[in-house]
């Protein structure tokens, strides 16, 4: 049998226990869930969605009916005595003296997982290998997040891990047809932003094309899910994550196949949604489930009015992130098809690789302002604000030179800041605005702008992040999920919950830059051996 066929078989057979997993907490445990969360019990209400009931569901249900009618346990009591909490997380207190480099190195255990069995009636699901989560809060791994992650433990040269991972989402496509936003039922109705086709191109710069033709059918998968309800949409028209333009291009949006609350968040999306009257709650829940696929859970990319979450609408826009990562994903089954012999379905993909792209080219390049933006279907114009989306095309090398050129000088004018790269320009009180910056998002910006020859803008924004990553190590000893690069070097602040340490993404960022940006010959640990950001 021929190896990719081989590997399919053996997904297959395995995926078929896992694709019966529980409905998610929300529905399992009416109407409890709800008064657990709209009684506040715990300061995060992702706390209760990670709870673990120490019986089935309808039994727990039955118990908490019983209580009521009679003079039973209170709720807090209730809870305590029938569920079994996450545990609380520990600090990680770093030995003395350690560099960067070493401090990271010593993390990667730490934030290990291992789900191949998990508690029965909870909303953690299984996966078949060890993987690395992000930290605090965030207990189970995460889509986008991990192609990052994966770039630190390859700097860390934990190959094995690098491909336990890229199988465990090759393995919830197969199990799924999709990747879920991360590994919890109740994550199950929405995805991330599709990396896994970077994940692949990285595991092959290890193991060579054989990754290419190991992992097509699971492309394949992934391709299929975004593109979803493509087939006879008319010009004009928009299914689930497909969009078809009035010219008859397919680009596409995200999406969420669920329109309540989120589960995590449960009473925040209740008081979202009641602060927009004028609006359909389902049509905010849905707006707000879409914004989390996204990964920029919140920004005021998605907000018809910055100062208001609940004027999000991300359902109505046409991403260029997300639009520039498919067409890597086309790119990449042309090319792992090609390696499996396919030149049939090696052209088709080629093909609607450079569709796609003319698309982003016509529709999301702003002539007028020099950058590439979000098409927002609602007003039929791009959304005016400059962000670091805009770098995404110059990183997938979708971008034509004298649009790479124009974005630089607009990035370097308005998102350049002293501790590295703006997320957008506004401040709005979300955390994928000003004044934080984000980890994968200096990343993206370094590697895009050297591919189209700005290696003097590139330097400087690695540079400075590393600075700001530094010094927050220096004074705090850890690193964190984000940061203000405004020049005040501490963790970034905003958003739905506290600063998240850790720091998954964050740390393998920093290898990877410390890598990048080292001087030839030379192994850089601290952000100090890089050097300055002008050289």
């Amino acid at each position: 049998m021929h190896p990719t066929r081989l590997l399919t078989c053996l997904l297959l057979a395995t995926a078929t226990a896992a694709a019966e997993v529980p409905a998610p907490p929300d529905q399992q445990l009416q109407p409890l869930f709800q008064q657990v969360q709209g009684a506040h019990l715990f300061k995060d209400q992702k706390t209760f969605a990670d709870a673990v009931p120490n019986a089935a569901p309808a039994s727990v249900l039955q118990a908490w009916q019983q209580a009521q009618a009679g003079a039973g346990e209170a709720l807090p009591q209730f809870v305590a005595t029938h569920f079994t909490l996450p545990a609380a997380t520990v600090a990680y207190v770093p030995p003395a003296g350690q560099t960067l480099r070493a401090h990271i190195d010593g993390l990667w255990p730490v934030l290990t997982r291992h789900s191949e069995d998990v508690p029965a009636h909870g909303s953690l699901l299984p996966l078949p290998h060890p993987y690395v989560v992000p930290g605090g809060r965030f207990r189970e791994v995460y889509y986008w997040d991990s192609y990052f992650t994966l770039l630190g433990l390859a700097s860390s040269g934990r190959w094995q891990q690098v491909r336990d991972m890229v199988d465990n989402f090759a393995w919830q496509l197969d199990a799924y047809g999709h990747i879920p936003n991360g590994n919890r039922s109740y994550y199950l109705s929405r995805s991330q932003p599709p990396f896994f086709s970077l994940m692949v191109d990285l595991l092959a710069t290890h193991e060579g094309d054989a990754a290419y033709r190991r992992y097509l059918p699971p492309l394949q998968t992934e391709h299929a899910f975004w593109m979803r309800g493509a087939q006879g949409l008319a010009p004009g028209a928009a299914s689930e994550r497909v969009v078809r333009l009035a010219d008859g291009s397919l680009l596409n949006r995200y999406w969420d196949a669920r329109a309540v609350p989120r589960t995590e968040s449960w009473t925040d999306d209740l008081a979202t949604a009641a602060q927009a009257p004028q609006r359909a709650p389902a049509q905010v829940y849905r707006d707000l489930r879409a914004g989390a696929e996204s990964g920029w859970d919140f920004s005021s990319r998605w907000l018809a009015d910055p100062s208001a979450l609940s004027s999000i609408h991300t359902t109505a826009i046409v991403p260029v992130d997300l639009n520039s990562l498919l067409y890597h994903l086309e790119t990449t089954l042309a090319r792992a098809s090609r390696a499996d012999g396919q030149t049939a379905q090696a052209r088709r993909f080629d093909a609607l690789a450079q569709a796609r792209r003319q698309a982003i080219n016509r529709v999301l390049w702003d002539s007028h302002n020099g950058w590439y933006g979000d098409l927002d279907r609602d007003s039929g114009q791009l959304r005016p604000a400059l962000t670091a989306a805009a770098l995404y095309p110059l990183w997938l090398q979708v971008a034509r030179r004298p649009q790479a050129r124009a974005t630089a000088g607009a990035v370097r004018a308005q998102l350049l800041r002293s501790g590295g790269l703006l997320t957008t320009t506004v401040n709005t009180g979300q955390q994928w605005d000003a004044p934080n910056g984000w980890a994968p998002l200096q990343w993206i910006a370094v590697e895009g702008l050297q591919r189209y020859g700005q290696q003097g803008l590139a330097r400087q924004i690695g540079v400075r992040f590393l600075r700001t990553v530094q010094a927050v190590y220096d004074r705090d000893g850890k690193l964190v999920e984000k940061y203000v690069v405004d020049g005040s070097a501490t963790g970034g602040g905003g958003g739905e919950y506290p600063l998240q340490d850790g720091f998954g993404w964050s740390n393998g960022v920093t290898l990877a830059l410390l890598d990048r940006l080292c001087p030839p010959a030379r192994t850089c640990d601290s952000a100090g051996d890089v050097g300055d950001a002008s050289r």
